[in-house]
């Protein structure tokens, strides 16, 4: 039977902590993966994601198991597969697209046992 955790789940705090950067200083990331200038779209996008990290990330706190958790989990893995699609047609975004893809699929990793790596403890 699972036991209610107390405090912030480390996905969480660890997604909320990627939504502050890609809300705060999406410039600073983007300039880091990809080319300069960095486009205004680009930012535009950049902070969207982080809208959604944030909002992912109050969920994975509020019901750090269950559904919730694992539908996180299925967002985390069409958008990584979206960040592949993009790398694999744009040449300009490649290497940005494949780093979000690698953290993306660190969360579906992270949010996909549903809590269960929690219960085994």
């Amino acid at each position: 039977m699972a036991r209610r955790t107390r405090g912030f789940p480390a996905t969480a705090a660890v997604r909320a902590g990627w939504a502050a950067a890609l809300l705060l200083v999406p410039h600073r990331l983007l300039r880091a993966a990809g080319p300069a200038p960095v486009p205004a779209a680009a930012v535009a996008v950049a902070r969207v994601l982080g809208a959604r990290h944030l909002l992912q990330a109050a969920a994975g706190a509020w019901a750090p198991a269950g559904p919730v958790t694992r539908l996180g989990a299925v967002v985390d893995i069409l958008h990584t597969g979206s960040c592949v699609a993009f790398a694999a047609v744009s040449p300009r975004w490649r290497r940005a697209a494949l780093l979000d893809a690698l953290v993306e699929a660190g969360f579906a990793v992270a949010g996909g046992d549903g809590g269960t790596a929690r219960r085994r403890r």
